[in-house]
């Protein structure tokens, strides 16, 4: 981690250290008033994107369908495969909150970072005290990806864009398996609403 002079905000980033156990301990220990962002988006969505991103690299793994069971006929979840526990956030964030107090971490909706990215951003601006400089007119929606692009000077003609392995076609997913998954999410993501005084619409 850099130095921080005065004035100066220093910011590090992994998609890994909410769901690793001694990431707040750890975090803590370095430093107690570091502020926390965690983005979070619908965890079925997010465990068809992760396997599609596998997918991608290993063409030959098993379906997404035998890989989200323990046991498929009596509907048992496989909770030990990672792109299944991830989602789990409400278990995540109570070892977060041994650490950190609540007021410390912002939850930042991955789907509203799509739909409305100036609005989510804005709340990231607020939350680590800055001017909100990043509006509306700093990005452009890509329809082929799928994502905003971010305009990198106002007036740029050329946004800069996610990398090409974002926006990738998710394969198709038998619908029984989807609600059998969002029957088994439902109970985590309601504690998970009550934990952060935040409905994120993942339920409908």
């Amino acid at each position: 981690m850099p130095r921080t002079l005065e004035g100066q905000i220093t910011m590090e980033k992994t998609p890994s250290y909410f769901v690793t156990r001694e990431a707040p301990a750890r975090i803590s220990a370095m430093s107690k008033d570091t502020k926390l962002i965690v983005v979070v988006r619908d965890p079925v969505t997010r465990a068809i994107s992760d396997y599609t991103q596998t997918l991608s690299k290993r063409p030959d793994i098993p379906t997404f369908e035998s890989l989200t069971f323990r046991n498929r006929t009596a509907g048992l979840i496989d909770t030990s495969w990672s792109a299944i526990q991830i989602g789990i956030y409400a278990k995540h964030l109570e070892h977060w909150l041994r650490h950190f107090p609540l007021g410390q971490m912002l939850f930042v909706s991955g789907e509203r970072l799509i739909s409305d990215p100036a609005g989510e951003l804005g709340r990231v601006q607020d939350f680590l005290g800055l001017k909100r400089i990043i509006t509306d007119k700093h990005f452009y929606f890509n329809k082929t990806k799928g994502f905003p692009c971010l305009k990198k000077a106002e007036g740029s003609s050329r946004p800069h864009c996610l990398g090409k392995t974002k926006g990738r076609t998710h394969p198709a997913i038998d619908g029984e398996v989807v609600r059998r998954l969002r029957d088994f999410y439902r109970p985590f993501n309601r504690k998970f609403y009550q934990m952060t005084g935040h409905d994120f619409g993942w339920d409908g």
